[in-house]
C-alpha cells in the first residue's frame, strides 16, 4: 500500500515534529489533538521551525509554504483517522491511555491502514493486542528534537508482519531519517542503554560523587557525548525518565533499573526539567546558558 495521508495523533513536542517531518517531506498530514488551543502552538512551532530552515537556506518560503498548507488539524479522531494510510499515536507515556487512544483508532481507520506508535518504552505486542490488527501495529519511534534527529527506532511487536516492518522501515527512508529495526522488549534499545546510564549519573550525584557540572564534563569531554547525562535528563523530562525506568524494572524484575530516589523526589516536587523550567539545571526561554538548579549549588 502506498502510505499518502498521515495522520498523527498529540500536537506536543513529539507529535508537532513527527508532522513537520512528514508535510515537509510531501505527505498530506492531519495533526489531532482534543485540545484547540495545543494544535495552534503545534502549528505556532512549526512555522517557527521552518522559518529557522529558510535561515540556514535549507529550505525556500516556497517550500515552507507548502509545508504548511500539506498539514491539517483536527480535534475530532475518528474525522481525523477516516482517510489515513498511516496513523501515527504521539501521546503521553501512559499506558491506559495510548492503549484507548488504539481501540478508538482501530474502530476508526480504514482496514488496511497502519497504527504505529511513537512510545519510547511500552509493549508494542500490548499496545497491539488492543486492536483487530496486530498485524498491522508497529512502533515508530522518533528522537527529539524529530526535524533534526536522523533515527527512528522501528520496533516489531510480536505479531507485527513483514510488510508492515518493510512498509515503515522503507518510509522512515524516504523521510531522510535511519530506521533502525529492533524487538519488543522493555525500553528496546535506545531506552535499555540510555535510562540505566542516565539514572547511575543521578545516583552519582545523589550519592556526592560529583556535582551536576561535574558529572556532565566528565561525560562531554571525557566519553565525546553531545551532552551530558544530567542536562539530558532535563530536555527528554524528568517525568519521562522517571517512567520508562520503572517501565524497565516492571518489565526485566532487575533491581539495577530501580529509580534513584533524587529522581522520584524530584518530580514529585515538579522539578521536571525544560518542560517546568527548573530540573538539574535552571531553564529559561531564551537563554541557552547552563546554570545549575539553586538546589545543587
Amino acid at each position: 500500500m502506498e502510505i499518502k495521508q498521515v495522520t498523527v495523533i498529540g500536537a506536543g513536542t513529539m507529535g508537532n515534529g513527527i508532522a513537520h517531518v512528514f508535510a515537509q517531506s510531501g505527505f498530506d498530514v492531519t495533526l489531532v489533538d482534543v485540545s484547540q488551543e495545543a494544535l495552534e502552538r503545534a502549528h505556532s512551532t512549526i512555522e517557527r521551525n521552518l522559518d529557522r530552515l529558510i535561515k540556514k537556506e535549507k529550505i525556500s518560503e516556497e517550500e515552507k509554504q507548502a509545508t504548511l498548507e500539506r498539514i491539517t488539524t483536527s480535534t475530532e479522531l475518528t474525522s481525523g483517522v477516516a482517510r489515513a494510510n498511516l496513523v501515527i499515536e504521539a501521546a503521553t507515556e501512559n499506558v491506559e491511555l495510548k492503549l484507548k487512544i488504539f481501540k478508538s483508532m482501530d474502530e476508526a481507520a480504514p482496514a488496511d491502514c497502519l497504527l504505529a506508535t511513537n512510545t519510547s518504552s511500552i509493549s508494542i505486542t500490548q499496545i497491539a493486542a488492543v486492536t483487530k490488527r496486530p498485524e498491522q501495529v508497529i512502533g515508530m519511534h522518533f528522537m527529539n528534537p524529530v526535524p533534526i534527529m536522523k533515527l527512528v527506532e522501528v520496533i516489531r511487536g510480536y505479531a507485527t508482519s513483514d510488510a508492515t516492518c518493510a512498509s515503515i522501515m522503507q518510509l522512515s527512508s524516504q523521510l531522510g531519517k535511519i530506521p533502525v529495526e529492533v524487538n519488543d522488549y522493555p525500553g528496546f534499545v535506545a531506552n535499555r542503554i540510555l535510562m540505566p546510564m542516565i539514572n547511575e549519573a543521578i545516583i552519582t550525584l545523589h550519592e556526592g560523587v560529583a556535582g551536576v557540572e561535574e558529572i556532565d564534563t566528565v561525560m562531554k569531554l571525557g566519553m565525546a557525548h553531545p551532552m551530558g547525562p544530567l542536562q539530558l535528563a532535563d530536555f527528554i523530562g524528568l517525568d519521562v525518565c522517571l517512567s520508562i525506568l520503572k517501565v524497565l524494572q516492571d518489565g526485566l524484575g532487575n533491581p539495577k533499573y530501580a529509580p534513584c530516589p533524587l529522581l522520584v523526589n524530584m518530580v514529585t516536587a515538579g522539578h521536571l526539567g525544560v518542560k517546568s523550567g527548573q530540573g538539574f539545571y535552571l531553564h529559561t526561554p531564551g537563554n541557552k546558558d547552563l546554570v545549575v538548579a539553586p538546589h545543587f549549588q
